[in-house]
């Protein structure tokens, strides 16, 4: 980038240079006695700048657009409060909550007792659309029904406001929002009409107000969305094969903040809060995690993460990620405030986060919640939403 950089200021300062020469036969022209016979002589030797001017002129568009491709895949700065490393191993555990429960029997992993019940059917969602698809039936719909307006009721007691998306978007709000040209490959397209179906409802969200000016009394923006997700990239080969935690579709209920820059901290620890709640009154063990450097997505500063414990498998696996993005995204979509009429706009900072993931909820309830002859018993705060009590 910088070889790049230095080579647009070279070719902008050689055509400028070029034409300086050219005015200057010119006056020379406009000088002398004979200007006929001056112009006649020096015709060649201007005609030859306009030449250089042109070549050097159509040199900047191309190292420009070379420089703005790679420009595009620096990733966000890193806040200087985030540990540094280089993978998972490195993350911080910031608080837990919840003990895991001490089964009095060999605890089955969720696919086992949701196809056992008969509420997943992933046999036959691999006859209809292929492998990582799942078809949820009679309870285990009613119950992902029941989180998903479980989800947007608490966001929405929360002060955020609900919102229903499109979910194809266009290249340019996949592009504002971070996720090409990085992820393009992840992403399900339709190339005739150039759109992309959504990996997450932050990308709309985010982009919601893009290229406007907002006031200081609309922020901070909250905005809450259900939607399904569509990623082509379901992890590493071979990993979570069986199971709802890596699907190509899935469903989840988005979170998203625009704050002012000063606000960003405290709007990501705000965030991450109305997050763990969910988990909280699901009674459903987690942890949140700060991620190190290495392991901070693309358009994320600073992250946490929170882990819902998976009994089949004695460990903590992600079901929400609640990014600060600064003023990364903000910049691309180009959302910007005024502190009063007449100050100068600023960028806004966006953050993100799940509120919560569907699926991965609900697997995680399945696990947590089995007993011993292979029903499980729905969460108290579930009740009410699913009109009963246990699966099975």
């Amino acid at each position: 980038m910088l070889t790049l950089d230095v080579e647009r200021r070279a070719a902008l300062t050689e055509a400028e240079r070029l034409k300086a020469e050219k005015n200057g036969l010119t006056q020379q022209i406009s000088r002398a006695t004979d200007r006929a016979a001056e112009a006649a002589r020096l015709k060649p030797e201007i005609a030859a700048l306009d030449e250089q001017i042109v070549e050097a002129n159509a040199r900047v568009p191309l190292v420009e657009e070379r420089l703005n491709e790679l420009l595009a895949d620096v990733p966000n700065l890193p806040d200087p409060s985030i540990p540094d490393g280089t993978g998972s191993d490195d993350n911080v555990e910031v608080r837990s909550w919840g003990k895991p429960a001490d089964f009095a029997f060999e605890p089955k992993p969720h696919y086992e007792l949701g196809e056992a019940l008969g509420i997943l059917d992933f046999e036959r969602a691999t006859k209809l659309s292929g492998s990582r698809f799942v078809v949820l039936r009679g309870k285990g719909a009613q119950l992902s029904r029941a989180l998903i307006n479980f989800f947007l009721d608490r966001a929405s007691g929360a002060g955020y406001t609900e919102v229903v998306p499109p979910f194809l978007v266009s290249r340019d709000t996949m592009w504002a929002t971070g996720q090409l040209s990085k992820f393009a490959d992840a992403m399900f397209s339709d190339p005739d009409a150039d759109l992309f179906l959504i990996p997450t409802s932050e990308v709309p969200l985010t982009a919601f107000h893009r290229d406007e000016i907002l006031s200081i009394d609309q922020l901070p923006a909250r905005y809450t969305a259900y939607s399904p997700c569509f990623r082509k990239e379901a992890g590493a080969a071979g990993k979570d094969t069986r199971g709802m935690v890596r699907l190509h579709q899935f469903e989840k209920v988005e979170l998203v903040r625009l704050c002012t820059p000063e606000d960003g901290s405290s709007n990501l620890e705000r965030l991450t809060a109305d997050a763990e709640a969910l988990l909280q009154e699901l009674e459903l063990p987690h942890r949140v995690m700060l991620l190190c450097a290495g392991d901070t997505g693309f358009n994320a500063a600073k992250t946490y993460d929170l882990e819902v414990w998976v009994p089949s498998q004695s460990m903590y696996r992600e079901i929400s990620s609640c990014s600060l993005c600064t003023d990364f995204q903000a910049r691309r979509s180009n959302i910007r405030f005024r502190r009063d009429a007449k100050a100068k706009p600023e960028f806004v900072n966006t953050l993100n986060g799940s509120g919560l993931a569907v699926g991965r909820t609900l697997l995680a309830i399945l696990e947590n919640y089995q007993q011993a002859d292979g029903t499980v018993r729905v969460p108290e705060a579930l009740v009410k939403y699913t009109g009963f009590k246990t699966i099975g």
